[in-house]
């Protein structure tokens, strides 16, 4: 089974790129299922349901998310209705669902299970006991697990690929929109990279515009953030998983430029 990991999709621009390059990459990379970390994907943070079909008919056969699911307050309906997933360590009684399986068309089964870090960021539940509990239950469907580790840490992402080596497909690491080249098969056939990067505009500070996000340092201010426009990538990673064991072969990264050929974005385009 191949699978497609897609980074966190930042602003209009990104889920452009994410339309047009997915498909492409679905057949010209023989894809049998793809994931996209989708929590920015609306104005730079969060997700509203328009957006959430437009990545399904993409190509998209999973959306994950993480600290920003819930910026949007159209997006909550999503998640209350688990066809998105939230990260499974949110304390008990937060609405949506940490993880779910899907079939490819070959028929075979992938679970795919979000995960969110605490070093640097909230203190919720244990992303290490909740992943065994998570794992558990869906090796009960399929063999075959990637999960999506949203979190801050290096060593948080690299502690977890580790931890979970041989129980699962893959341990994708998201967040901080910088792709890393430390892309590896463990041991024990776990593909793990520690962050799989973004897709939307690299003239930016992590998809935001450049000036405004310089002035908040400087000034110590928060202007709005708005989502820059120029250099429009796709990255991911493409991971090779044997159905009959449920672990690894490959793990190769992607970074794909998206030429638009539509005429400039606009301002009023750029801000969602």
């Amino acid at each position: 089974m191949r699978v497609l990991f897609v980074g966190d999709i930042v602003g209009r621009a990104g889920r452009r790129a994410a339309g047009v390059l997915i498909p492409r990459l679905r057949a010209d990379k023989n894809i049998d299922a793809v994931v996209v970390n989708a929590e920015n994907a609306a104005a730079g943070a969060g997700i509203n349901p328009k957006i959430a079909e437009a990545l399904w008919e993409s190509g998209a056969d999973v959306i994950t998310t993480g600290n920003h699911a819930w910026d949007k307050r159209e997006g909550l309906s999503l998640i209350e209705s688990g066809r998105l997933l939230r990260p499974a360590n949110y304390p008990s009684g937060v609405s949506g669902v940490g993880s779910m399986v899907v079939r490819t068309k070959k028929g075979e089964a992938l679970g795919v299970l979000s995960l969110q870090g605490r070093v640097f960021m909230k203190a919720i539940d244990c992303p290490f006991r909740t992943a065994r509990r998570e794992i558990e239950s869906l090796h009960a469907e399929t063999v075959s697990i990637v999960v999506d580790f949203h979190a801050e840490a290096t060593s948080e992402k690299l502690a977890m690929g580790w931890y979970l080596d041989g129980d699962v497909a893959a341990v994708i690491g998201t967040h901080t929109h910088v792709q890393t080249a430390d892309e590896r098969v463990l041991p024990h056939g776990t593909a793990y990279i520690t962050d799989v990067g973004m897709t939307g505009p690299f003239d930016s500070v992590i998809g935001m515009d450049t000036k405004t996000a310089i002035q908040r340092l400087i000034t110590g201010l928060s202007p709005r953030l708005v989502p820059a426009k120029n250099d429009v990538r796709l990255s991911g990673v493409i991971v090779e998983i044997d159905g009959a064991t449920g672990l690894s072969t490959g793990i190769e990264r992607v970074n794909m430029h998206y030429a638009h050929t539509g005429g400039t974005l606009s301002d009023d385009e750029e801000s969602d």
